[in-house]
């Protein structure tokens, strides 16, 4: 899942008044259209099911995904688990791969082998401080029990080192955050968003290909909601119909 909001215009700025919010999140739906083709073009559907799921009003407050929580396509107590993409890495091939809320739930094993299949290790959030886990589009699924996971961009970079990507890091969210300066650049290096999304395809495709049903680990918050979910559950799983647009 990915947002295809942002922050609209604003009329009270001069010069350029539109948020075009190119790397959050318009590279993240750029990614999630890759993973749709490359699901679409597997030689043989795995035996799960895949949504591929693209949300609006991310930036107003989630209300893209709270609608969807509320009013999911398939039941919730039936969906296996999701994967969210916000902003791809436009700055180099890493080392390494951040996942936002590393150790809340068993999905940390699928990214991981996909990782060490790229010979690249998972870390923690390195500013767990500022909440990310619950403000992105994953977290209303996840307070309602589905297991979430949100990988983000690693900051080893192969080349530079880990000083370069927290430097690059740094200079995004000073600079162009959610501001009308997020916009693209042809001196973007997308090698490490292409990386990212070989990851991210694995580790769906490991999920679809399975009969496990990860769950969030012992003493989440979100953890006796799934159980409370699956005691009711049919056993049918629908996991990670090809980029539908939902909103409120």
């Amino acid at each position: 899942m990915a947002h295809w909001d942002h922050l609209g215009t604003d009329p009270k700025l001069e010069g350029d008044q539109i948020y075009n919010g190119a790397l959050d999140n318009a590279s993240g739906i750029a990614a999630l259209r890759e993973i749709a083709e490359a699901s679409a073009t597997l030689p043989q559907a795995p035996p799960q099911s895949a949504l591929l799921l693209a949300l609006t009003a991310e930036e107003q407050g989630l209300l893209g995904s709270l609608y969807y929580a509320s009013h999911p396509l398939f039941p919730l107590k039936d969906t296996v688990g999701g994967l969210n993409m916000d902003g791809m890495n436009n700055v180099g091939s890493t080392r390494d791969i951040t996942v936002v809320g590393l150790g809340m739930s068993d999905l940390d094993d699928y990214i991981a082998a996909a990782a060490a299949a790229q010979e690249r290790s998972v870390e923690g959030d390195r500013e767990a401080e500022k909440g990310y886990y619950f403000r992105s589009d994953h977290f209303e699924l996840a307070r309602e029990g589905v297991p979430m996971i949100y990988p983000s961009s690693g900051y080893d970079d192969r080349e530079k080192g880990v000083g370069y990507g927290l430097e690059k890091a740094n200079e995004y969210t000073s600079d162009r955050y959610h501001r009308v300066t997020d916009e693209y650049n042809l001196s973007w290096d997308v090698s490490g968003a292409l990386k990212d999304m070989e990851m991210f395809f694995k580790a769906g495709l490991d999920v679809a290909n399975s009969d496990a049903w990860p769950n969030w680990k012992e003493g989440s918050e979100f953890e006796q909601k799934r159980d409370e979910q699956r005691a009711g559950s049919c056993g049918w799983r629908q996991t990670w119909l090809i980029a539908r647009f939902v909103g409120p």
